[in-house]
């Protein structure tokens, strides 16, 4: 049954939190796979109490900032929870931001604390600045004070309860720094008043319940992880298991059984390659047999659920038969079994990978948002679901199309604006005070919305074609999971071509199955074999395009990607400028009249 607890009683997130203790003091609220840590919600207060004391003596008040470079570690949610009691802001940034990066960032928000995990110190101790202490939560560290340290330094006289009541909704509750894609990062300030109303959005949507289970492994840095984890957690008495290592997410899931999960595209995608590998491994003919034919039967009972109509008896039987051999142990293997609202966004994704797991029985919604909105703006839902578009707008929430197609919204989600930045501010807001987002949508009869593409990253071929590289993107690795990442190029060019970057997890367990010695990303992507299965790939995915957008030619990047590299932000979103400057020899050479080898041709 869903909370219907109002979130707006609770005014600010310090209130919140406070009322869960009182009702469910002796529930573990905090976690980390095994039960190796376990934090009830009582001990979480006592902690909770003791850092705002410690911060209050470093001189932490009401309006203050509070930096975090954490991994995905209840440490994190303690900190975090502690500067909101002040009525400080806390704010987390990136773990793969390098020393001028944090400077800036520092410098902007104009923290006087930050705390971090050890292996961080390094690249804080280069930080100069405002930053006066740095806490490591690991323990004792050389530069820096423990944990343990700062909650020994509260003054015993501290009036903890005047500092929470004294909160208001108006306060900030944190900064969300926009992970840079085309400039300096922004600082999006968001109130409690912004956050609450953000979660009380999805409460309504999806069945939220106290002791539900959700698991914490995007960076805190992204507005996701803030809203699923820590803020949904204190509104409605959710447990949280952090996961630290993204490598062993599956293992977190599997462990958590998570009632919600949220997930970027690319994570989808990874849990889809691994099924693909996983199958195509498989020694039997027979199950392999089995298993394509059960996934089959399931996308088949999908489309007619999406499609609001009944199974027929024959096929409600083979999908019984279906689930009960091979669909549910899939779940149960990726630790989904229990999930009733997970969900994809950030960035767009496939119907198609979308429809494969609704196949599995994973009842993937997509969602659109942005910091600049406190998170999902718009969102599929259970009984409210089409697939290939955002949703409709979340509660309270308004939406409409400009006059050049671009996406508008406003409400009770919507930040105040940039930190130390009203140019970029007024930018922001019509004088209706509508948010502009840079999207180019369109809102059908009903309400749902449909992202075509960011406004500044339409490709209009030297022909004329406008066309959206991020459906072409989308198109191709739907088709292939060799490809982990895709940039379609095209801007008045006379037609589309891409750079490619194989997914390195299953462009191993193809050379496994085909016997292929090769190991390094370089040998995989100049193997003959893999090359001709890329193409194969790419050549079913462009007869999902209409014919202007399909590519021509395809050119396979040699290396990997990593999230925070110079071609993914950390929340793996494709930084299009510097991928265009750093490749250029490489893409001039897929527009050349005679190009070499390197170059795949369709």
């Amino acid at each position: 049954m869903t909370n219907q607890t109002p979130a707006s009683n609770h005014i600010t997130l310090c209130a919140a939190f406070q009322d869960r203790v009182r009702r469910t003091p002796h529930a573990v609220a905090l976690r980390t796979p095994g039960g190796g840590v376990e934090v009830t919600w009582r001990q979480w207060d006592q902690r909770v109490r003791a850092i705002a004391a410690g911060l209050a003596a470093l001189g932490v008040g009401r309006g203050d900032t509070v930096g975090l470079m954490l991994t995905n570690r209840p440490e994190f949610h303690l900190a975090d929870a502690a500067a909101l009691h002040l009525g400080a802001t806390p704010f987390s940034i990136y773990n793969t931001s390098a020393p001028d990066q944090i400077s800036y960032l520092f410098g902007n928000a104009g923290n006087a604390v930050v705390f971090c995990d050890e292996r961080f110190l390094p690249r804080l101790r280069e930080v100069a600045g405002t930053v006066e202490h740095i806490v490591c939560v690991d323990g004792e560290a050389e530069g820096a004070m423990s944990l343990t340290e700062l909650e020994s330094r509260g003054d015993s006289g501290f009036d903890f309860e005047a500092a929470w009541r004294a909160v208001e909704p108006s306060d900030l509750a944190t900064i969300i720094y926009t992970s840079g894609t085309t400039g300096p990062p922004k600082g999006v300030e968001l109130t409690h008043a912004n956050v609450i109303a953000e979660a009380d959005a999805m409460r309504v949507l999806f069945q939220i319940d106290p002791g539900d289970r959700v698991v914490s492994y995007l960076p805190a840095a992204h507005i996701a992880d803030r809203v699923t984890a820590q803020y949904s957690a204190i509104m409605f008495g959710i447990q949280v298991t952090c996961v630290a290592d993204l490598t062993k997410l599956v293992e977190g899931l599997t462990d958590a059984r998570p009632h919600s999960f949220f997930a970027v595209p690319r994570v989808w995608q990874k849990f889809k390659a691994a099924i693909d590998t996983g199958l195509a491994a498989e020694q039997s003919g027979a199950k392999r047999k089995i298993a394509d034919w059960a996934i089959r039967t399931g996308i088949r009972a999908a489309r007619l659920e999406l499609a609001g109509r009944s199974m027929p008896p024959a096929l409600a039987v083979q999908h019984r038969l279906a689930d009960k051999l091979v669909l549910g142990k899939l779940r149960e293997k990726l630790g989904l079994d229990q999930a009733r609202g997970p969900a994809s966004g950030a960035s767009a994704i496939s119907p198609e990978i979308l429809e494969f797991f609704w196949g599995l029985g994973i009842r993937i919604y997509e969602v659109w948002g942005m910091s600049e909105t406190g998170g999902a703006t718009t969102a599929n839902a259970p009984g409210q679901t089409r697939l290939g578009t955002v949703g409709r707008a979340v509660l309270n929430m308004e939406v409409r199309i400009a006059e050049d197609g671009e996406l508008l919204t406003r409400g009770p989600t919507v930040t105040r604006g940039y930190r130390n930045d009203p140019e970029r501010t007024a930018e922001l807001f019509d004088a209706d005070g509508w948010l502009h987002t840079g999207d180019i949508a369109t809102v059908d009869a009903d309400g749902y919305v449909t992202i075509v593409d960011r406004k500044k990253e339409l490709i209009i071929t030297s022909h004329g074609k406008n066309m959206s590289p991020s459906n072409i993107e989308n198109a191709i690795k739907a088709a292939t999971s060799l490809v982990g990442q895709v940039v379609a190029i095209g801007d008045n060019r006379p037609y589309v071509a891409a750079l490619a970057v194989l997914d390195p997890d299953a462009a191993a367990g193809f050379a496994a199955t085909h016997g292929i010695s090769a190991s390094s990303p370089a040998e995989l992507a100049a193997h003959p074999d893999i090359r001709a299965a890329v193409l194969a790939g790419v050549q079913e995915g462009n007869e999902k395009l209409a014919r202007v957008e399909q590519l021509k030619r395809v050119r396979i990047i040699p290396t990997t990607w990593d999230p925070g590299g110079d071609e993914l932000t950390p929340t793996m979103k494709l930084r299009r400028r510097p991928i265009a400057e750093k490749y250029r020899h490489e893409i001039e050479s897929l527009f050349e009249p005679d190009p070499t080898d390197d170059v795949l041709r369709l």
